[in-house]
């Protein structure tokens, strides 16, 4: 049996909480690197190969946005499982959810219908339009445009999959956020049965109707270590930084080699063999982040300016799809002849997504506070 959790929760140790907020920014930022991705194929699975010829900058992009950057979404469910089971005992569930229901989904549900607008009126331009088209990333491939869409598909795009497609992460929450008192009892009673089958949920990518196969697993690590209350800051007697930062480095570097170098049409021990080092890489770039990187936590926490954008990480968010995909399809149309320009518009245009991102929230922010805090749930209202 385990004990009982106070009724008010200890505040967070200080170091603990710049941390979170460190990683909530920094995994927002590179969310975009791997949304940025414009190699073909360009849609990204883990045993996804390369139609490009091999140079640095063709190696680099996959190394980084299939690879070394993939930990960003664990570590995102683990800290959210983490906060959400520390905060037990604050409200009774059933408020909870209703506070989640106002912070997840209604920004869910409005940010997926502002995009519809938009991208309605980038489809009434020639040059947007096309850069809609070219994207191909709607799931009514090869239909990607709204007006082809049937009523019923628009109600889909707005509600199931919406133009913004990394917002399945804010609905999958909402899903363990609503389940947490079933998911909290197989977490503490049935450990070893919880965690083997979202571990192969996880590792086979199962795909579960509105929440996903991924978030399980790490939602439920956060979970348990906030129940069990485990020490999140100190590392395990077993981890070894440099042995963790190799597997992370040299999964993504081996991955990288088979996705450019093996002959298609690929088989299926070679793409589970891809899958495994992917999934390799998760869990040791996690370890290897969370524990290996308190000196950059440190020294970019103790900066006026960065804490100041700390508080625009879920604007980064909301915004960065498919801004980053239809931007990218019009650099690389009307900048083809830019020497490297694929390699260019990888490494800087996330970074003006970015900062685009950060100038509407400030503003946004500045101008309206009120629209502001329903259109991000409350988060960022602080000005540090």
């Amino acid at each position: 049996m385990t004990a009982p959790l106070p009724s008010v929760p200890t505040p967070l140790d200080s170091f603990l909480s710049q941390k979170l907020r460190f990683w909530s920014l920094v995994a927002m930022v590179l969310l975009i690197y791997v949304h940025a991705y414009n190699l073909h194929p360009r849609y990204l699975q883990p045993f996804t190969p390369v139609n490009e010829p091999l140079g640095p900058g063709t190696w680099l992009q996959y190394f980084l946005a299939n690879g070394v950057l993939r930990f960003r979404i664990p570590i995102l469910f683990a800290i959210s499982g983490y906060l959400f089971a520390r905060r037990e005992g604050t409200e009774p569930h059933g408020q909870r959810v209703r506070r989640r229901l106002r912070t997840l989904g209604l920004p869910y549900l409005f940010w997926s219908l502002l995009w519809l607008a938009v991208l309605w009126a980038l489809e009434q331009f020639p040059v947007t339009r096309q850069a809609v088209v070219d994207a191909e990333i709607s799931p009514f491939w090869p239909r990607q445009l709204l007006g082809q869409y049937s009523v019923g598909e628009l109600v889909q795009r707005w509600l199931v999959v919406p133009a913004p497609f990394q917002l399945w992460f804010l609905r999958s929450l909402l899903m363990y956020n609503l389940a947490y008192p079933w998911l909290r009892v197989a977490i503490l009673r049935k450990p070893a049965i919880y965690f083997s089958v979202a571990g192969l949920l996880w590792f086979f990518m199962v795909p579960l109707p509105l929440v996903e196969g991924d978030g399980l697993l790490f939602f439920g690590l956060g979970m348990w270590l906030a129940l069990r209350h485990q020490e999140v800051l100190v590392p395990p007697h077993w981890f070894r930084p440099m042995l963790f930062a190799g597997l992370w480095l040299g999964s993504a570097a081996l991955k990288t080699w088979l996705a450019f170098y093996v002959e298609p049409p690929f088989s299926l021990p070679l793409g589970l063999s891809m899958l495994a080092l992917h999934r390799v890489g998760e869990i040791s770039g996690m370890l290897a982040a969370w524990f290996g990187l308190n000196g950059l936590v440190r020294w970019c926490m103790a900066q006026t300016w960065f804490r100041w954008l700390t508080g625009f990480s879920f604007m980064i968010y909301v915004l960065h799809v498919p801004l980053v995909n239809y931007t990218t399809e019009l650099a690389l149309r009307y900048w083809r002849a830019v020497p490297h320009i694929h390699l260019l518009t990888y490494l800087a245009l996330p970074l003006l997504v970015a900062a685009v991102s950060v100038g509407i929230g400030a503003v946004l922010r500045w101008v309206a506070p009120g629209i502001y805090a329903v259109l991000t749930g409350g988060r960022g209202l602080a000005t540090s």
